[in-house]
């Protein structure tokens, strides 16, 4: 059975293939695909998002690093003290350390959190300021649905339109950086 639609989904990859590349005008159709992780991946658009939270990682990492040297400096202190401290006092202070460092962790950890909650809220933010262009080309190509590539199993590839997303997020929402025309 397998065999089957093996040579099924191939015979109808050539046909529509064939039938794609005869087409002097883009393929309509009533379903098309886009590959959102290359689309937030490739348009400039995201790569400002990137470039946010990958900041805000960067950051948090240099702070985790200037924590842990100076956790590390106290608890080489703190061993050094315990020659000199009764065993009572010495438990206090390690205690006391013990509760510094699992703090600390907590705190970072919700950083952290809250990082990858802004990457997604951003996500969520970018997908909704691109809708008006995905709709668009919906609407060009007569489709109802646009799907994810990466949950399609089998698709001819005159119905992917992520080059044009791409291309068009671009144009519609320019970078900063861009020379002003």
């Amino acid at each position: 059975m397998t065999g089957a639609l093996l040579a099924l989904g191939l015979t109808f990859t050539a046909v529509t293939a064939s039938f794609a590349q005869d087409q002097p005008f883009p393929l309509q159709a009533p379903v098309l695909t886009i590959d959102m992780t290359q689309m937030f991946s490739e348009s400039r658009l995201a790569e400002r998002l990137r470039q946010q939270v990958e900041e805000k990682l960067s950051d948090l990492a240099a702070e985790n690093r200037r924590i842990e040297s100076e956790l590390e400096a106290e608890e080489l202190e703190l061993t050094e003290k315990r020659k000199s401290l009764p065993p009572e006092e010495f438990r206090d202070l390690a205690d006391a350390f013990d509760e510094k460092v699992r703090t600390l962790r907590a705190e970072q950890d919700e950083k952290g959190r809250a990082v990858q909650q802004l990457q997604e809220e951003e996500r969520a933010r970018l997908l909704q300021q691109i809708t008006p262009v995905l709709a668009d080309i919906a609407r060009e190509r007569g489709a109802i649905v646009l799907l994810d590539r990466r949950s399609v199993v089998l698709a001819v590839d005159a119905i992917d339109v992520t080059a044009i997303a791409i291309e068009r997020i671009d144009a519609s929402f320019p970078s900063p950086d861009d020379p002003q025309e």
